[in-house]
């Protein structure tokens, strides 16, 4: 039975100017037939602004046709009479969760929903808690929401969605700003609702990985449906993601190439569709080969081992000696002190950044990264402990503040929160005016910064809240590059980017690392990215600073990482794993290309 049907949607908005004349006609949907039937998961694939979310939107009628039909459990989007029916139908849970929060407590804003749907209050309150178990959130029923991190508001958008039992749920983005583990069991539970009650979900993703558990996937370009079909059949057409803007899920990519050096043969990679199958047999056959039979175990945890530790003994003597950087020394810092809410968001946090470095903090979902980000360029200030910028502390009477902001830029999760000007030249332009910098300067400041993220000199009289994420995204950094900072801080840049939006933001800001020498620190989640760029990695949980080294220093602890709801790269993994049962590959590599390398080493076995 079709739960979902839509027939030739075809929908367009206009752009306008600052005196709202129309300047241009986009054309969002175009042509778009589909269905879906009661009880499958569906995965819907796509760039940024190929037409995804415009189309998750229809289906709960916050959109309507300009042309087509879009009928949903077999009503008409169009009839105004059934809408709030079919909203009950169809449950959204959207990319920002502060889009769809609105009470005081977590458990009231979860029991929203199912209370304007009329359920009686005890079965409201069964919901509730259910709701909240399988999201993981019972410990902060009691807390607000506007108190939680980016991650764990999301989860309590995604609990009050749960609590109203619909037909379908449409997740758009909705596990963009959660942690490896977080994301796991919000597909889990997705998973479970589709086999068990026979939800029907719709999960639009820039995750590869998580396509691979749908049933179908709907590959979107430039409004229309580009291909449709099972994920074993959507992840052999490499030409037609690479098209999309799409790329294979990390394991799909390390199988071609090991097939393709005829380090496994064709028949045994058609029988692989999980990165655990792949890890297996690469473990199994050539462990084998190697040592006869082993027994596959586990990478001891030696968190202490080779981790750099910055102490406060010598973040101190490095202060005294006039060392440039940021220095934190012994800082807490706690939400809400006093009150039954009270969250000790960082715990005697002692770190040291130079400038030219690449570091990522990663962590869990609410360890504390975002609160430690902000305490880099003063907008919190500790509780305990110091934050030092060249050798004073800031906290100082003559310490300049503005003078911090001007060397420390930041980039919140959110970029359009701090996109307010009419035009994308303005906007970048603020910065630099307000460091009383002439106005021809601070354009040819902005010019400069708006070229060095790679956007055209065409989108300078737009407004910037009509760019699609990425773009903003890359607006809000042309705006603190104008400023010439030294630091660059960016909290979760590539969250709900496309893979090829998100590559090509991440080497720009490589590139400024080595052509500018300006340190860069990001906070992600994505481990494989994480590989690729960093080169020191800093992990955060409950507040404390537990690792602070190189990439493989850090992943070598991957029990302790997995106990914090972390993961380690697919091909990290592998290696540690050959290593593991006495295969000769030197596992202390994590770029991509570096891990290939080592694993053509498995030819000397093979031969």
């Amino acid at each position: 039975m079709k739960l979902i049907d839509i027939k030739n949607l075809t929908f367009e908005y206009f752009r306008r100017d600052d005196e709202e004349n129309v300047t241009e006609l986009i054309r969002a949907l175009d042509g778009v037939s589909l269905d879906v039937k009661q009880g499958e998961f569906i995965a819907v694939l796509g760039r940024n602004g190929s037409g995804k979310s415009t189309l998750a939107k229809h289906l709960n009628a916050l959109l309507l046709p300009g042309e087509g039909q879009v009928f949903v459990d077999g009503m008409d989007t169009e009839n105004e009479e059934v809408r709030l029916q079919i909203r009950r139908t169809a449950g959204m849970v959207f990319q920002n969760p502060d889009n769809q929060i609105v009470a005081n407590l977590v458990e009231e804003d979860v029991a929203f929903g199912p209370e304007n749907l009329g359920v009686s209050t005890s079965d409201i309150w069964n919901r509730v808690n259910h709701a909240l178990s399988d999201t993981g959130m019972e410990e902060y029923r009691k807390q607000s929401p506007n108190h939680l991190s980016g991650g764990q508001k999301q989860r309590v958008a995604i609990a009050g969605v749960l609590a109203m039992e619909p037909k379908c749920i449409i997740f758009d983005e909705a596990t963009a700003m959660l942690d490896p583990a977080g994301r796991r069991q919000m597909l889990a539970v997705a998973k479970e609702l589709q086999e068990k009650k026979g939800i029907t979900i719709i999960l639009i993703t820039h995750h590869m990985e998580e396509a691979l558990t749908a049933d179908r996937i709907f590959v979107m370009k430039d409004g229309t449906v580009q291909a449709q079909g099972k994920p074993s059949e959507i992840f052999i057409r490499e030409d037609l993601l690479e098209e999309c803007g799409l790329c294979l899920p990390a394991f799909c990519e390390y199988m071609n190439f090991l097939l393709g050096q005829e380090l496994l043969t064709k028949q045994e990679c058609q029988e692989i569709n999980s990165s655990w199958q792949l890890e297996r047999l690469i473990v199994d056959k050539y462990g084998q080969k190697q040592m006869g039979h082993y027994e596959m175990e586990e990478v001891a945890d030696n968190t202490e081992a080779s981790l750099r530790r910055h102490s406060t003994a010598q973040t101190l003597d490095e202060r005294k000696r006039g060392i440039k950087g940021i220095l934190l020394n012994h800082v807490s810092y706690t939400y809400n002190k006093g009150y039954a809410d009270e969250c000790n968001a960082l715990k005697n946090v002692s770190l040291s950044i130079d400038k030219g470095e690449f570091i990522a903090i990663i962590g869990h979902t609410g360890s504390g990264k975002s609160t430690l980000m902000q305490h880099l360029n003063g907008l919190y200030l500790p509780m305990e402990g110091s934050v030092y910028f060249n050798g004073q502390d800031i906290t100082d009477k003559d310490f300049s503040m503005k003078g911090l902001r001007q060397k420390v830029g930041m980039v919140f999760q959110y970029p359009e929160y701090q996109l307010f000007a009419e035009t994308v030249e303005k906007d970048v332009c603020f910065g630099p005016e307000n460091m009383d910098i002439p106005k021809v300067e601070a354009q040819k400041r902005a010019y400069e910064a708006i070229e060095a993220v790679g956007l055209p000199d065409t989108i300078y009289d737009y407004s910037p809240l009509q760019l699609s994420g990425g773009q903003k995204r890359r607006v809000a950094i042309a705006g603190i590059l104008a400023m010439e900072p030294e630091y660059l801080i960016l909290d979760e840049p590539t969250a709900g980017l496309d893979p090829e939006t998100a590559r090509d933001l991440l080497i720009m800001l490589k590139d400024l690392q080595k052509n500018r020498g300006m340190a860069i620190v990001i906070v992600s989640h994505d481990m494989e990215q994480v590989a690729e760029y960093a080169d020191r990695v800093v992990v955060m949980d409950q507040g404390e600073k537990k690792m602070d080294g190189s990439p493989w220093e850090v992943f070598e602890n991957r029990v302790e990482l997995n106990s914090m709801g972390l993961e380690v790269p697919f091909g990290v993994k592998i290696l540690y794993d050959l290593k593991n049962v006495g295969v000769g590959v030197n596992p202390h590599v994590c770029r991509r290309i570096d891990i290939c390398g080592e694993l053509l080493k498995l030819k000397d076995i093979q031969d």
